[in-house]
């Protein structure tokens, strides 16, 4: 019976005391050093231009940035800058069939992103970051493609945040 009530009282202390804490937005910023972020719209340099892309991984990455850091967007004197362009926004047909027609088609999106951390120079840094979704070549771009961008600008802000904000 005692102990049982021991149990019952230091269960609780052990469990607290042995408490694992995980952050899985993957950011591991010094808060106290870097508080403020500037990020330049990304425009679209890339051959093929398809007039929403630039708005919407704009959007995105300001979004992801904003949700899962408590940085504050500015222009003056931020401790951390980001900015690049789309190079890459093109086609390729794949899988090509017996007919000698593609089966299905890649499209692919390439970014150059150039990140500058004014707290810490050491890690300024240059990457180009590449996606890709592949699609029936029966379909036509114009009905997937809002889709598809959808998935290429998830995954390549995915790969910046990662890039820039985690210490891995």
């Amino acid at each position: 019976m005692k102990k049982t009530a021991l149990l019952l009282i230091v269960l609780p202390f052990l469990m607290y005391a042995c408490s694992i804490s995980y952050k899985f937005n993957g950011a591991s910023l010094d808060y106290s050093k870097t508080k403020t972020i500037e990020i330049r719209d990304f425009p679209n340099q890339a051959p093929l231009v398809y007039p929403p892309l630039t708005q919407v991984f704009n959007d995105r990455i300001r979004d992801v940035f904003d949700r899962n850091t408590k940085l504050i967007f500015t222009t003056v004197s931020p401790d951390l800058e980001i900015e690049g362009e789309v190079t890459q926004y093109d086609l390729m047909p794949l899988s090509v069939q017996a007919d000698a027609f593609a089966a299905e088609t890649r499209l692919t999106m390439s970014v150059r992103m150039r990140f500058r951390n004014n707290v810490d120079p050491s890690q300024d840094k240059e990457e180009t970051f590449t996606a890709f979704q592949d699609f029936d070549s029966s379909k036509m771009l114009t009905e997937v493609q809002d889709a598809l961008i959808e998935e290429l600008t998830k995954e390549i802000v995915d790969q910046i945040f990662n890039s820039t904000m985690s210490d891995w």
